[in-house]
């Protein structure tokens, strides 16, 4: 985990080129903008966020706006990924799972149950280098085996050397866990351009199915991939076109992949997630966006990655699984989803 490779730094400098058009073109209408006194006037919505797990999740989220590829270690809430009251057993003992976007936010959050069940963990990230250490401290910390992998997803060379390494370190793969994903908001589809198009474009569908090419050689009867989705890829976002499209296209991958692969015995899988406190959203919006964050949903709060990851098991395990492919499980924080 030393120096990022040229192709992931070539990569995070196109990221962050289109994240600091989006900004400045924002900044210039917000100094020729009134402000709005409908938000300027909101209440708290503390008391009436919806908390129905087995702890009191955040509720107010800082005001925060983080440079991309967007570390963890920088928030200034620290997203919930360990699940303290999620007791594992063995509902993927001595697998081997590779999880892309495995450096923070949900990815973390699924390394860590998946290894607390009993897996073995290979994570795959593209720049953040601290933020996978952690990750894999805390897969080691539940006794299991971590490999890290950086690279970028848009590269086939090493999106098949990345599971031929998971191979050879821990000898099988049993579980493909697409998640990298990259995201910048627009206010219109006249802003997003071809390189900004290309970018989600290529990470998001294009990556999901390398990796899923890569892995299917190896993968056995029983195994698995599941696909992180996303409640934009089922309901639309007005801001999030380009990204919502490859959500979509998610969707239909996974339910398409599940039906030409169902004969070998392997699932196919996706969970959509709604609003997720990782650093996905923060490297994506305005920073006085973020204390709003997820109040739209029926739950008035977003979620914590550590609400998302049991969906992951669930969907892993043969155990509880073994009968279900090819569905799209929503995990929003609010009713009817589909």
């Amino acid at each position: 985990m030393g120096s990022a490779p040229q192709d992931t730094r070539n990569t995070l400098e196109r990221q962050r080129d289109i994240q600091q058009r989006q900004d400045s073109k924002e900044q210039a209408q917000q100094r020729n903008c009134e402000p709005n006194p409908a938000v300027a006037g909101r209440s708290d919505s503390v008391s009436q966020a919806v908390q129905a797990g087995a702890r009191e999740q955040p509720v107010k989220l800082p005001a925060q706006h983080l440079e991309k590829s967007g570390q963890e270690s920088d928030l200034e809430l620290q997203p919930r990924y360990m699940a303290p009251d999620y007791k594992g057993s063995g509902k993927l003992q001595d697998f081997v799972a590779l999880i892309t976007g495995g450096d923070s936010g949900i990815g973390r959050a699924v390394a860590v149950l998946f290894a607390r069940e009993g897996a073995d963990v290979a994570i795959a990230y593209h720049s953040s280098h601290d933020d996978a250490k952690v990750t894999c401290g805390a897969v080691e910390a539940e006794g299991r085996r971590c490999l890290v992998l950086q690279g970028d997803v848009r590269d086939t060379a090493w999106c098949n050397s990345a599971v031929e390494r998971t191979v050879q370190h821990f000898g099988k793969l049993d579980v493909l866990v697409n998640n990298a994903a990259f995201q910048k908001h627009a206010d219109t589809l006249e802003d997003i351009d071809d390189e900004r198009m290309h970018e989600t474009l290529d990470t998001n569908i294009g990556g999901y199915l390398r990796m899923a090419r890569a892995a299917l050689p190896h993968l056995k009867k029983g195994g698995s991939i599941i696909n992180t989705g996303s409640v934009t890829g089922l309901k639309g976002s007005a801001k999030l076109l380009d990204y919502s499209a490859t959500k979509g296209a998610i969707h239909a991958l996974t339910k398409a992949l599940a039906a030409n692969v169902i004969e070998r015995g392997i699932r196919v899988n996706a969970v959509a997630p709604g609003p997720v406190w990782t650093p996905l959203n923060p490297a994506d919006s305005p920073a006085e966006k973020m204390a709003d964050f997820g109040k739209s949903t029926d739950m008035k709060r977003a979620a914590q990655p550590e609400e998302l990851s049991p969906a992951y098991v669930f969907l892993a395990s043969p155990v509880c699984s073994g009968y279900i492919t090819g569905i799209v499980l929503p995990v929003t924080g609010s009713v009817g989803a589909i």
